[in-house]
């Protein structure tokens, strides 16, 4: 079962490397992007994701540790 599961795994993966080969080395879309100055758009809007997942992570930790601090003031 297993070297079937790895089988195809190394299969698929050759196959998706070869659809690699006839791509070009710089992406279009960004090209695009520059151009119209909407590059700075995605960027902030990217940013604003990463700073909003960072503070979330922030929050939630600090639930779980006033939360663990009452679980060991209990015992």
């Amino acid at each position: 079962m297993i070297k079937r599961v790895l089988g195809l795994a190394l299969f698929f993966g050759a196959k998706i490397c070869q659809a690699q080969e006839g791509v070009i080395a710089e992406p279009q879309m960004a090209d695009k992007f520059r151009e119209d100055g909407k590059i700075y758009v995605v960027i902030t809007v990217i940013a604003m994701v990463f700073l909003a997942i960072v503070i979330f992570l922030i929050a939630l930790e600090r639930k779980v540790k006033k939360i663990e601090h009452q679980i060991n003031d209990k015992n």
